[in-house]
């Protein structure tokens, strides 16, 4: 089936999560990209995606919704109820579709073989050994990952989409700001500990922004923050982080563990600013070493790194974004995926 008939003609579900709002007014990773999918494919001519997400969350598709508020917003939700009857209602409905796009981790491959539909799950990442056996007993599926490096070898994936990013709100600035920048989750795994070491060392002021998950963590990086050297503003939303990246001589992305994909990384560069990354996973994949950052393994390479900023075109860096990972990139991508899975199941049912 050609791709103009597949975009008029086959019923998509997007499977979000539901611990934020689709897409999330400050942080919520897998909600932007299950947001970014549903617009990428209204954007490109599919005239059947419904957007399987939060009540109150926004989309040119159509909504379908029984939580009111995502978990984290509403302490009142015990997350794994919300979470079992929002995917339970999803495969109760699982025959008006022709694919179900899971965005929403292991639970749902619970569910594949009991419905008809074809379900394709895009692991956003493994964050348990344990998940893992999850998807080694569902092999029967359809997989993609979001980076090459974020694979497992026992798993038949279709194919690598790279997440993609909205633009719109990205605001491309030529001139380098005078600070370094560190944004995304608070937690050890994001390495905020190394970053503020970077400034003590370089003496370049830092601004800190994101979500607390570790307080312990937290609390103990929060020793060094003085509002002068070092200064923490919270979490940001799309408009704050625009301004914050605006400050930006350059972005410290120095996670401690591989990372999967890396959207600070991607929406750094489409802002101009360079990323100075943990040579971890990845950050090879997303950042062009030498063009659009560094990649480092220490913090005395990253202060290294500092003393080479200026030798990075933030041009680049924009152009870097827009021909590898914006919303209509990943959208585009998946569509080849979604053609390559109805035609599989084309053969099915003729076998």
């Amino acid at each position: 089936m050609d791709i103009e008939t597949l975009r008029r003609e086959m019923k998509i579900a997007i499977l979000a999560p539901v611990a934020w709002r689709t897409p999330p007014r400050a942080y919520g990773a897998w909600e932007t990209v299950a947001s970014n999918i549903t617009e990428g494919l209204v954007a490109r001519g599919w005239k059947n995606v419904t957007l399987f997400a939060t009540k109150e969350s926004i989309t040119k598709a159509k909504l379908v919704g029984w939580i009111e508020k995502g978990y984290e917003e509403d302490k009142s939700q015990i997350p794994l109820v919300s979470t079992v009857y929002h995917i339970n209602k999803v495969m109760e409905m699982a025959g008006a579709f022709d694919l179900i796009h899971n965005n929403f981790d292991y639970i749902p491959l619970a569910f594949e073989r009991l419905i008809k539909t074809p379900m394709l799950t895009t692991i956003h990442g493994f964050s348990d050994e344990d998940i893992k056996r999850v998807y080694h007993e569902h092999k029967d599926t359809y997989y993609v990952s979001i980076s090459d490096s974020d694979r497992d070898s026992e798993l038949p994936y279709l194919a690598t989409v790279y997440n993609g990013i909205d633009l719109s709100n990205l605001t491309f600035r030529a001139k380098a700001g005078d600070n370094l920048v560190f944004y995304g989750r608070i937690h050890p795994d994001k390495g905020l500990h190394l970053a503020i070491e970077v400034a003590q060392k370089s003496k370049m002021p830092l601004i800190v922004a994101g979500i607390i998950q570790d307080q312990a963590y937290f609390d103990n990086c929060a020793k060094h923050f003085d509002d002068k050297l070092i200064k923490f503003i919270g979490p940001v939303n799309p408009e704050q982080r625009d301004d914050l990246l605006a400050e930006a001589l350059c972005v410290l992305h120095l996670n401690t563990i591989p990372e999967r994909f890396g959207l600070v990384m991607a929406e750094s560069n489409a802002a101009g600013a360079p990323v100075i990354a943990a040579d971890l996973g990845s950050c090879r994949e997303v950042i062009a070493d030498g063009k659009t950052g560094f990649l480092v393994n220490d913090v005395d390479e990253a202060v290294e790194a500092i003393g080479k900023l200026d030798t990075i075109n933030r041009s680049d860096c924009r152009k870097h974004v827009e021909e590898n990972f914006t919303i209509d990139c990943m959208a585009g991508n998946y569509e080849k995926v979604y053609q390559k899975i109805f035609e599989l199941e084309e053969k099915k049912k003729q076998s």
